[in-house]
């Protein structure tokens, strides 16, 4: 469910900064805004999720997936959609419970070939092999990021967790302001992982007050379900 959507021909990295400071985000090559999703033939609401750069920082968890990750090459390059990452997601779907989007084609252009985005990828390879890709957008003062998926072989290395540590060290070495990991849902654990950085250290976006809020502090829970079923 989409409150509002817009089709930029092009987009810059200040533009960007101020769709996602708006709780705005990528979908495809447009970029849209809700408070609710359905999932499950549920309606529940969300919260558009940002951390604020300068205050994250790693703990102990944070330092282990890294160093388990450490037998891995890691390689960041501007996006390029290839067979060897469709393949790739093809045993990440495998892998998951939840119906994930039909290919990372479709997830990233809808349909299109061209790219409003400044998207960028890190790689995992074990040797040759592809185990894992982190995609995100680059924004002048911001990172949005877009996907993580690996080969399920590897789940026990927390490869998806290891993609948001690279993206988080990534934006602080540039010097970025803000990293944006899309929403999370309340009273659906679901998308709980996007609060792996730190909840200490997380905002939420209330658009009835434009503005964002310490999920920490504000965080409405099981307060705020706003749930029926749709069918």
């Amino acid at each position: 469910m989409m409150n509002n959507i817009h089709f930029p021909d092009q987009l810059t990295g200040s533009e960007l900064d101020e769709y996602l400071e708006k709780g705005w985000y990528r979908m495809g090559q447009v970029i849209f805004t809700t408070n609710y999703i359905v999932y499950e033939d549920l309606l529940y609401r969300v919260y558009w999720l940002r951390y604020h750069l300068p205050d994250v920082t790693l703990n102990r968890k944070h330092r282990q997936i890294l160093k388990v990750n450490e037998r891995f090459s890691v390689t960041l390059q501007p996006f390029q959609l290839s067979a060897e990452i469709e393949t790739l997601y093809n045993h990440y779907k495998t892998g998951v419970v939840f119906d994930a989007p039909e290919s990372v084609a479709h997830f990233l252009y809808d349909g299109g070939t061209g790219d409003v985005y400044d998207t960028m990828s890190f790689e995992l390879r074990d040797g040759g092999k592809l185990i894992g890709v982190g995609i995100f957008d680059r924004g002048k003062e911001s990172i949005a990021g877009i996907m993580n998926f690996y080969h399920p072989d590897y789940k026990k290395y927390s490869p998806g967790k290891f993609l948001m540590l690279l993206k988080l060290r990534y934006a602080q070495e540039q010097g970025k302001k803000w990293y944006y990991p899309g929403y999370v849902v309340a009273g659906n654990t679901r998308f709980d992982y996007k609060l792996f950085l730190g909840t200490d250290v997380a905002s939420i976006f209330f658009p009835e007050d434009n503005c964002w809020m310490s999920y920490a502090d504000n965080w409405p829970g099981a307060i705020d379900l706003g749930i029926f079923n749709e069918s």
